[in-house]
């Protein structure tokens, strides 16, 4: 049996190979350009050199380059390798080396970073350059410029054999702990987790016109919007930078009814001082993930545009997708929602055994179709995140309801145990994002001399609002349990956050 990722794109193109395919600024490209960009691209692969089962790295933001390399790639059975576009020149070659890529297709726009880690990786033989302006062919001395190689290449006119379990995508995690790993990801993980994600959570729109904020270089941009949408014969409005003036009127514009972010991107449409002036009326559906989405949030953003955010959870090494509420069953705000068909989650406590109690905390495992087939050339990092019978260890702290319904408590390297007690980030969280003043809050918890760990909450607070460290305090001896409210309170400007818009505790700590 043979199955190739890049048949998304391919079956799409074959059916409606005129319909619009990708947006960009003044810019639409149909099915049929993409495709056969893809397949050209592919062609300028196998010219190069490159053997299937090398792998290729892309440094692109949202642009429909990325979109043409990455399912390029697959033609000539080449495993791509996302990265984030803002990586400095040690991380592009660490990351270079690590995955033992042999090409990287780079955004000149990122240009000088992207070449600077590449000139210190031998192994690393081809440098391709995109353009901003497609009539530009110029690329520095020994690279090649993208659109210059494609227009002189043959197409391939058929995807090179690959088999369900050979690795499609490696995609590396965010490094919380130690250096980044890259999880292997097969062309089933993929391609079962956008089919999954088009059937089966975008049943209230038909064709999405689907407005891509989150960066394709990351697991949930790439399944949730670029494969599911091609998956499903949608169009693209590609975002390359999240702006919420620009996102809303793009909504608008283009009659969005599928969008998917982090929970900061919704508080920043959520609270924009002009949203009322935009229509969104054309909008039915939005999907959140990558960090727990506050209630309170959820709640609002619901009642004020009229849609339902569904929110799901996963990982980089689940493809990611691995549970998520849906639109057949009544959500649960707060909740991650239910396991895939065919994904199991369990729930084990620090020694191992199985956590049967409902409403009892424990690590979240999971086992399935979606699972990485282990992370690159790790064998020690495998040996510790997999357990016997293949359970993968997720590190994130879980609770199940009556009617199998999970809750993420809290990361297990996030946890507080201040004095012998447990302390979830997240439930403090809840809380402080249900103070009128806060905007952005992070709790992480601080070295103590007679404790071992103090609650401490970094905040951000709301443009005209005022709250100082004892009001904040205050409010939290209200809602909370005395070991858990926070002792000193931090504010900022604004959190540091990721590429994708998630709050990045690590540098809190740090």
């Amino acid at each position: 049996m043979s199955l190739n990722l890049a048949s998304l794109l391919r079956t799409s193109a074959q059916k409606n190979p005129s319909a619009d395919c990708i947006s960009i600024g003044e810019t639409t490209l149909p099915y049929g350009a993409i495709h056969g960009m893809a397949q050209k691209f592919a062609g300028v692969l196998a010219g190069l050199g490159v053997e299937p089962g090398s792998h290729i790295a892309l440094m692109l933001p949202n642009v429909p380059q990325f979109t043409v390399a990455y399912y390029g790639g697959h033609y000539n059975a080449n495993p791509i390798v996302p990265l984030n576009v803002l990586l400095a020149p040690d991380e592009v070659a660490y990351h270079l080396e690590d995955s033992q890529a042999v090409a990287l297709v780079v955004w000149e726009g990122f240009l000088d970073h992207g070449k600077a880690g590449f000139d210190r990786v031998a192994g690393c033989k081809h440098l391709i350059v995109c353009r901003q302006d497609p009539s530009d062919m110029s690329a520095p001395d020994g690279a090649v410029n993208l659109m210059a190689a494609i227009s002189a290449a043959q197409p391939m006119s058929e995807t090179a054999a690959t088999s369900p379990q050979d690795t499609a995508v490696i995609l590396y995690t965010s490094g919380t702990t130690g250096r980044p790993k890259g999880a292997e990801l097969t062309h089933f993980n993929m391609f079962y987790n956008a089919v999954y994600t088009a059937n089966q959570l975008l049943t209230a729109v038909d064709k999405p016109t689907a407005l891509v904020a989150l960066p394709l270089f990351h697991s949930f941009g790439q399944t949730c919007m670029q494969n599911a949408t091609l998956h499903a014969g949608g169009k693209m409005v590609l975002v390359p930078r999240f702006d919420p003036t620009g996102v809303l009127s793009l909504m608008q514009q283009h009659r969005v009814d599928l969008f998917a972010g982090v929970p900061t991107m919704y508080f920043a449409l959520l609270h924009h001082p002009e949203a009322a002036s935009f229509d969104l009326s054309s909008l039915k559906m939005c999907l959140s993930g990558g960090a727990a989405m506050p209630v309170e949030v959820m709640r609002a953003f619901d009642a004020k545009y009229n849609v339902d955010i569904l929110e799901g959870y996963g990982l980089s090494e689940t493809s990611p997708v691995a549970s998520f509420n849906t639109l057949e069953r009544p959500k649960k705000p707060g909740s991650i929602g239910v396991p895939l068909d065919g994904v199991e989650f369990k729930l084990v406590d620090g020694q191992g055994a199985t956590v049967e109690a409902v409403g009892e905390a424990g690590e979240i495992c999971i086992k399935g179709h979606n699972v990485m087939k282990g992370y690159f050339n790790k064998p020690e990092a495998n040996a510790a995140a997999f357990s016997a019978g293949g359970w993968f260890h997720t590190g994130d702290i879980g609770v199940r309801d009556d009617d199998g319904f999970y809750t993420i408590v809290d990361r297990k390297k996030d946890m507080i145990i201040r004095g012998g007690f447990n302390v979830y980030p997240r439930e403090i969280e809840e809380v402080l994002y249900a103070h009128p003043a806060v905007a952005e809050a992070a709790v992480i918890g601080v070295p103590d001399e007679k404790l071992g760990e103090e609650v401490k909450a970094v905040l951000a607070l709301k443009a005209g609002h005022t709250a100082n460290q004892a009001d904040i305090i205050a409010y939290c001896k209200e809602h909370l349990a005395a070991y858990k409210y926070p002792r000193t309170v931090t504010f900022l400007p604004e959190l540091p956050k990721g590429a994708t818009g998630k709050i990045l505790k690590r540098e809190l700590r740090d």
